[in-house]
């Protein structure tokens, strides 16, 4: 029994420091950046890129001057733009450097209101959070000029919608004329074909390139089961980068064949996929310029030698919009984009997230509420569950009918301990009982319930979906408050006491599950085992609504077959 109890209190400590853990605690294509790393790349195979170019203002005296910061709308006025027009997407291209930094989502607002601000994925250049794509070329000689952060290109057309891309074109005045034609699809993909025709003369060396580039360091959900800053799948394998590691330990460097590189939030995305067969460099970064933090991924591929009279190609494809299963997995069919899903932060338990995931989706579409869905779930899991839960709670019942002889035992010896555990052991063996028979399905239970939790948090699907009365938004906390009597007192309490109904309910549940259980004798375990409900009821307050239901829903349905269980066994 001790070693049950111990079990029990082991995973509750781990839940509890998990959880308290995770409770508790850009402007202008930066061209010289990019370039000096791209220096740096290039001189390792002994290629020399040409000088970068500078846009930077200078103040009296000589010294650089810090840009003025302007709002949004001032900032896409700044330069000539091309107009991007589909269902779900709005934005325009800048037509100066030829950088995708504005694209809003149709389909997305900010809150669950829907006359609420639409989500802006990518942000002007020259703006307080500038978020933007940059593509471009670098040559082996220095003396070749190729396209920068001032290039005017000239535009076949002033707007790109699905099926009618557009065509950027710019000669350099040396014989190399350069094109980018981009086109985007019915949801979120772009697809960049760069191309160069060399009537220079003589052949030249080019490199293509592709970065994004954060201005400032974004709000997160602050949880580390969650990632959410620059990441990839380099050769096949998925690279996580915090943005507090690039600052600390400097840029990371890696060699891959095909992949993809960006910059993910907990449910959009900015990312590359160059050609699948695509030798590049990759590089994740950090700066600070204009007295602000910049975060950059970008990659670096193959050099094309390009003869005269012939042409040299790239193509690389921009993803930016909202991390949607169903799409992220058609992308990396139809292009050959790697593990293109695992955009989405699925976490250890792949095998079982994203399938639950799925399931999930699926109900959802056929009930239409995405929080009976959850409920639905929860008894099916419940259901599967049933044989290895029932063995558990028989074992714990017969436990619990055993207490008053084991009290008694523990007072009889409690100055013999060797002695009181060879009668403890004694009385097991007659009463046929196991008392480690439990543990096995708890163990068993563990990754199937953080694989749902994992689901319900990161699922977009959750995301302003309403349930029923007052919880209007899955994913954020329930709103109500026991501090102002849910809203009868006009009083607006502080973070820490928004404790609303639902965290109330799902700790009244577990305090209920905990009562059937058999007691621990030491009272320190007793103790904390007493006041986890408490614990939890305030941690889980501000956590998604969603989460909070099923965790009380899962406590209910427990309950009910503990009881049964005990009922039968004349407990």
């Amino acid at each position: 029994m001790n070693e049950q109890r111990n079990l029990w209190v082991a995973i509750a400590s781990a839940v509890v420091i998990l959880i308290g853990w995770q409770f508790f605690f850009a402007p202008e294509p930066d061209t010289q950046v990019r370039e000096a790393q791209v220096r740096e790349q290039l001189d390792a195979s002994g290629t020399n890129p040409p000088q970068a170019s500078s846009n930077t203002p200078t103040a009296p005296g000589g010294q650089p001057a810090v840009p003025a910061v302007v709002k949004r709308e001032d900032a896409l006025a700044k330069s000539p733009r091309i107009a991007i027009h589909t269902p779900r997407v709005e934005g325009s291209i800048r037509l100066v450097g030829g950088v995708i930094d504005d694209i809003q989502l149709q389909d997305y607002h900010e809150t669950e209101e829907p006359d609420s601000p639409l989500i802006h994925v990518l942000n002007p250049t020259g703006s307080k959070d500038a978020y933007f794509a940059e593509f471009g070329w670098v040559g082996n000689n220095k003396n070749t000029v190729v396209p920068n952060s001032d290039t005017r290109w000239t535009a076949s057309s002033d707007k790109l919608s699905v099926d009618k891309p557009i065509t950027l074109t710019w000669d350099n005045g040396q014989g190399l004329t350069f094109k980018r034609e981009i086109a985007i699809d019915e949801n979120y993909l772009f697809t960049v074909n760069q191309s160069v025709v060399n009537n220079s003369g003589s052949e030249v060396t080019l490199h293509p390139y592709g970065l994004i580039s954060r201005k400032n360091k974004p709000q997160t959900a602050g949880f580390y089961i969650l990632h959410e800053g620059p990441l990839g799948v380099i050769d096949g394998t998925l690279t996580e980068i915090n943005y507090d590691d690039l600052v600390d330990d400097g840029p990371v460097e890696k060699k891959t064949t095909g992949g993809w590189i960006g910059i993910t939030d907990k449910y959009w995305l900015v990312a590359l996929a160059p050609s699948s067969d695509e030798v590049m460099t990759t590089r994740f970064s950090h700066h600070v310029a204009d007295n602000a933090d910049k975060y950059q991924t970008d990659y670096l591929g193959a050099g094309r030698t390009i003869a005269n009279g012939s042409e040299g190609k790239a193509e690389t494809r921009l993803f930016a919009g909202a991390k949607e299963v169903g799409l992220l997995d058609t992308y990396a069919e139809d292009y050959g984009i790697t593990n293109f899903d695992l955009a989405i932060d699925f976490g250890w338990f792949y095998f079982l997230t994203k399938p639950f995931f799925l399931f999930l989706q699926w109900l959802n579409h056929l009930v239409g509420n995405f929080g009976v869905s959850i409920l639905i779930f929860t008894v099916l899991v419940k259901a599967v569950m049933f044989p290895l839960a029932n063995k558990s709670y028989k074992s714990m019942s017969a436990m619990k009918k055993l207490q008053p002889q084991i009290t008694a035992m523990r007072e009889q010896f409690k100055d013999d301990r060797q002695r009181q555990q060879q009668e403890m052991m004694a009385l097991y063996k007659r009463e046929k009982i196991n008392p480690a028979s439990g543990c096995l399905p708890i163990v068993v239970q563990i990754p199937v319930f953080f694989a749902l939790y994992k689901v319900l948090f990161v699922n977009i699907e959750m995301r302003h979906a309403p349930f029923f009365g007052w919880i209007q938004d899955l994913s954020a906390p329930d709103p109500t408050s026991l501090f102002n009597l849910f809203g009868l007192i006009p009083w607006d309490p502080p973070h820490m006491l928004m404790i609303g109904v639902w965290p109330l309910i799902m700790g009244l549940t577990m305090f209920l599950q905990q009562k059937l259980n058999p007691a621990p004798a030491d009272p320190t375990q007793a103790k904390i085992m007493m006041f986890l409900p408490l614990i939890f009821t305030f941690m889980l307050a501000s956590f998604p609504a969603g989460l909070v239901i099923y965790w009380a829903w899962n406590n209910t349905l427990s309950i009910i077959q503990q009881r049964y269980i005990m009922y039968k066994m004349g407990v």
